[in-house]
């Protein structure tokens, strides 16, 4: 009986210094939500809606070097939605550069060529790095017919950097 009465006294002890370390934790959070720095927090990141897009014209690469479906559909979601970023409507040039096993994307027998298309008629440049073809046997004929083909992937990369572009790997 003795023991039954000393872990009662024990569980109601624990759960009284819980509720004590609750109610003071509950009470610091809501003192930091009121204080005028917390306040201010609050309302510095409500008034932040992105980066201003003050150029008159933005240039991105998108480099893919690998077949990974999940990092392909990826990349072209990205592309889409930087298509689609009000901030950058009309003032956007990309290019897509495949390279290794990225060449998958432009491989004629996937599933990528509808959505390469739509990308395509948005003007975005779709280019194949010509050293994977050579390195890895494959004919041009493999690839869908609106891909362009560059001396290498990391060539046009370096160029396009140097030229001011935005280097994007997703």
């Amino acid at each position: 009986m003795k023991q039954v009465k000393n872990r009662t006294a024990l569980v109601i002890g624990h759960t009284l210094g819980m509720l004590i370390v609750l109610l003071f934790l509950g009470n610091h959070f809501a003192i930091a939500q009121t204080t005028p720095g917390a306040q201010a927090a609050v309302q510095s990141a409500a008034s932040f809606t992105g980066a201003k897009a003050t150029k008159r014209h933005y240039d991105a690469v998108y480099q893919l070097n690998t077949d990974d479906p999940k990092i392909i559909g990826a990349t072209l979601r990205n592309i889409s939605n930087a298509l689609g970023d009000p901030r950058l409507k009309g003032k956007l040039t990309v290019e897509l550069v495949a390279f290794s096993g990225g060449w998958e994307v432009f491989n004629k027998d996937n599933q990528y060529g509808e959505k390469l298309l739509e990308l395509k008629r948005k003007g975005v440049i779709l280019s194949q790095c010509h050293n994977t073809l050579v390195e890895r046997h494959i004919q041009t004929s493999q690839l869908l017919p609106y891909v362009s083909i560059v001396p290498s992937g990391n060539g046009e990369l370096i160029i396009r950097q140097a030229q001011g572009w935005s280097i994007v790997k997703p």
